[in-house]
């Protein structure tokens, strides 16, 4: 389906354009005219041009802080063409808190225009300066087959110079990592790493103190004073319903900011690689300390004493404990999955993000329609929540069959809202053509391994223990699985099949045989902040032109004809390549 996807789309930059990373130093030529003269010797007859890149992050806040002065100005001459009668006044400290009275006016004019200067000697420096220029490169290439050539294959006899990739769509694109230098993201991985582990294990220690605080008993402990209140009924049902849920969704708020910051610090390059990064260690974080932790959490030292002295019955202790624990994830599924729900239907959040700003923030109508802004879906956070109720689904149908019904209808819920939403609500950030897929489906197979083997441990402690070593079977069919789906589907979201690049360039030459790529690729790497309204006139009319070229569909010849002058498409053909020639002769 993804090849069959990608065989459909329309002409994409990102189709013809490859990342190079760690091009080596030369004394004699500037990056640009090395990586030029490398593709031309090495790709003479499929590279088309290129774009050295450069960090400009310094120039990005400046023109940040530019629009931010720009923004105050119209505000206040909105402000001043209300009321003439008196000019407004803004003091010259940070954000207008302090500092000497001024004309706000004036101040803000001179401000932008100093500022305007530093921005276009800041622009010449970062062009003409050869430290600002990062040995890497978007190359892009008159065919999809030539960037599939080289994103595909090994560029040099040394393995660590002229790294390949498949360079993210432009607006995937995230800019700030782009100038991190390429030698030091193996040190940065490993430094998030050391840091994720330390995170997601010792988390665990002040989410079992607040839990055992979230009770009866611990309220009773700790604050004796409210016992004659806690002793009423209503509360008394709250507090050990709801009360640890929404403790530990507390806990959780911030996670995700945390490990989205982890993730930039790491290096990716593109939105949909640190949104993937992310909901990985997220799912792993809530596997610890949300079912995991959840379980075996009587008080925090009696956690720690757990893993301490009961190592060697680790299934068992798991298997014993799974079952008292229903009525808490119950509680949990009602707090985070139907509330959650809920709240997305109301767009809480946004809301009440959207208000503060208006309130604090918005000064302009500009202001005022990025506040309303939706956003996107937020897959780093939304998709590692959905897998842990996969995973309560799968531990608890043998054990605790009630738990059942109120996953379905979350699930149900959440098909039906997030289909709405996504459809209708958010705004979509980039196209990543399902590459997501790989790793959902590594923690579905993760999901069902953690389930056989917590049914295992349970079994173990029950009078069929003696059953149980045959069930060892289980999670090793299912490892045996995801390595056959690996090996046979992976290479589908990681690589792009010569056939089908060379099919997709035959088809797009017989509709379109005028199209100039080259001006539609030169400016679709340009960064931001160097992007002006000629480029971006010179991008819409390349687009306009691709979208009228490829509403015209042309037969072309795209497999070799049989001896036989069948008429019938062969079925050694791809799916994709099949599907395309059926489209082309209707």
């Amino acid at each position: 389906m993804r090849l069959q996807f990608l065989s459909s789309e329309r002409r994409r930059p990102d189709q013809f354009t490859v990342l190079v990373r760690n091009v080596p130093p030369d004394p004699d030529e500037s990056v640009s005219e090395l990586v030029e003269h490398f593709f031309l010797v090495n790709h003479p007859n499929h590279y088309l041009t290129h774009q050295v890149l450069c960090n400009a992050n310094n120039l990005a806040s400046m023109v940040k802080k530019k629009e931010v002065m720009q923004n105050w100005l119209d505000y206040y001459r909105f402000k001043y063409s209300r009321n003439r009668s008196q000019r407004p006044q803004t003091r010259t400290g940070y954000l207008g808190l302090w500092g000497a009275k001024v004309d706000a006016l004036d101040y803000y004019v001179s401000e932008i225009e100093k500022m305007s200067k530093e921005i276009a000697e800041e622009r010449e420096e970062v062009l003409n300066d050869p430290n600002r220029i990062m040995p890497a490169a978007f190359v892009s290439f008159k065919s999809r087959w030539g960037a599939a050539v080289c994103a595909q294959t090994q560029q040099s006899r040394n393995p660590t110079l002229w790294l390949t990739e498949w360079a993210p769509e432009p607006r995937d694109v995230y800019w700030e990592n782009l100038a991190i230098p390429y030698v030091s993201l193996s040190v940065r991985r490993l430094i998030i790493g050391v840091s994720f582990f330390f995170l997601a294990f010792f988390f665990m220690i002040p989410i079992a103190f607040v839990q055992s605080l979230a009770s009866i008993e611990g309220i009773e402990k700790s604050l004796p004073f409210l016992k004659p209140v806690i002793e009423v009924e209503f509360i008394k049902s709250v507090v050990q319903g709801f009360l640890p849920g929404i403790a530990l969704k507390l806990f959780l708020i911030l996670l995700p900011t945390i490990l989205m910051m982890m993730s930039k610090f790491e290096g990716f390059t593109s939105l949909s690689s640190l949104e993937r990064r992310s909901a990985m260690r997220y799912y792993i974080f809530i596997i610890i300390n949300v079912f995991l932790g959840s379980i075996l959490t009587g008080a925090a030292f009696e956690q720690l004493d757990s893993f301490i002295n009961q190592s060697a019955k680790f299934l068992e202790t798991i298997g014993v404990a799974i079952p008292m624990k229903a009525t808490f994830f119950i509680t949990y599924i009602m707090v985070d999955g139907w509330a959650g729900v809920a709240g997305e239907v109301l767009m809480l959040k946004p809301l009440i993000i959207y208000h503060l700003k208006n309130f604090f923030l918005v000064k302009t109508e500009k202001d005022r329609q990025e506040a309303m802004d939706a956003g996107s879906l937020g897959f780093n956070t939304g998709e590692p929540r959905i897998q842990l109720y996969f995973l309560l689904g799968l531990v608890y149908a043998p054990v605790t069959p009630i738990l059942l019904p109120f996953i379905v209808m979350f699930f149900g819920f959440a098909y039906v809202v997030y289909r709405h939403q996504i459809i209708n609500v958010y705004s979509q950030e980039y196209e990543s053509g399902a590459a997501f897929w790989p790793a959902v489906h590594g923690r579905v197979i993760t999901a069902l391994v953690i389930a056989q083997l917590l049914m295992m441990g349970l079994l173990s402690t029950k009078q069929a223990s003696s059953s149980t070593p045959f069930l060892i079977a289980l999670p090793v069919l299912t490892i045996w699985f995801h390595v056959f789906c690996n090996g046979r589907y992976k290479s589908a979201f990681v690589k792009y099949p010569l056939q089908e690049a060379m099919m997709k360039d035959s088809l797009e030459q017989a509709s379109s045989p005028n199209f100039n790529l080259k001006p539609y690729l030169e400016k679709a790497y340009v960064h931001p902040v160097f992007k002006g309204d000629e480029n971006d006139d010179d991008c819409e009319r390349c687009l306009s032109e691709n979208q009228e070229a490829d509403a015209e569909n042309v037969l072309v010849p795209t497999r070799r004809q049989s001896q036989r002058n069948s008429p019938a498409v062969s079925q050694a053909a791809s799916p994709s390549l099949s599907e395309e020639v059926r489209t082309v002769e209707r």
